[in-house]
């Protein structure tokens, strides 16, 4: 039997892989504020996305660092920092980030 720590392990980790993929692919990125400094609605989405995949594939939704991202601080800098990570194929600190 497959210790499920593993399965959850996977797909936590291609579920952040789609979250990354998606914002990625939005022309303005997330590190593009709009001018209320807001994040834009493609990052919130892609964070839906993942949360609504790991819950289908049986795990439960990442918490993404407890508090509104579009805060400008400390928590939007790790997000901002972990996504830039991703971008170059290192996903972990994202992963720790959607956990925590």
């Amino acid at each position: 039997m497959i210790d499920p720590r593993l399965v959850e392990g996977i797909c936590a980790t291609g579920a952040v892989r789609v979250h990354d993929d998606l914002v990625r692919h939005y022309p303005a990125g997330v590190a593009t504020v709009d001018g209320d400094g807001e994040i834009p609605c493609s990052a919130i989405h892609a964070r839906l996305m993942a949360d609504l995949l790991i819950e289908r594939l049986g795990g439960q939704a990442f918490t993404w660092g407890g508090s509104r991202l579009s805060n400008v601080g400390e928590l939007r800098a790790q997000y901002i920092a972990a996504l830039k990570l991703a971008d170059n194929h290192d996903v972990h600190s994202l992963l720790q980030f959607a956990r925590s």
